[in-house]
């Protein structure tokens, strides 16, 4: 048996970019930053913050294009990807994502959007392609902002 599950609950740092395929197909990226606090031995409080690539297909992205701006607090529900490219230099590159199945949008009361609209929660149940990144190349940066 195995499992690959991540949960995340945490801030978009940027808009997130919408792409379509030319199989019909829409996918959103965003990142996600997560924030940990802490105390180190002195008793400071202290901050860690992660940040996190995000992919969305189908019923998610559409949600996510929607609904989703820079600074949202979201959950996130999916499962570890990664993948690997060579830049334009020749240079191995590597990236590992969170392909998204469920987003849910936090934050708000009654779970409405920021134009006052009821904003839906969406988990797919649509199969995510075997190589659900296939044709759209390397990420845009490495900056997640």
């Amino acid at each position: 048996m195995t499992l690959n599950k991540v949960m995340l609950i945490g801030n978009v740092g940027k808009d997130p970019e919408p792409r379509h395929l030319e199989s019909g197909a829409m996918l959103v990226t965003l990142t996600l930053a997560t924030t940990e606090r802490f105390k180190d031995r002195n008793g400071e409080v202290k901050e860690q913050t992660e940040w996190h690539n995000v992919v969305c297909w189908r019923s998610v992205a559409e949600i996510a294009e929607k609904y989703v701006r820079k600074g949202s607090q979201i959950y996130i529900e999916g499962r570890l990807r990664s993948r690997s490219w060579e830049d334009q230099n020749g240079q191995k590159r590597y990236v590992t994502e969170i392909v998204a199945d469920t987003l849910r949008l936090l934050g708000r009361k009654s779970g409405q959007s920021p134009d006052g609209h009821n904003a839906p929660q969406v988990s797919s149940t649509k199969p995510v392609p075997t190589d659900p990144l296939e044709g759209i190349g390397a990420p845009l940066d490495d900056l997640p902002f």
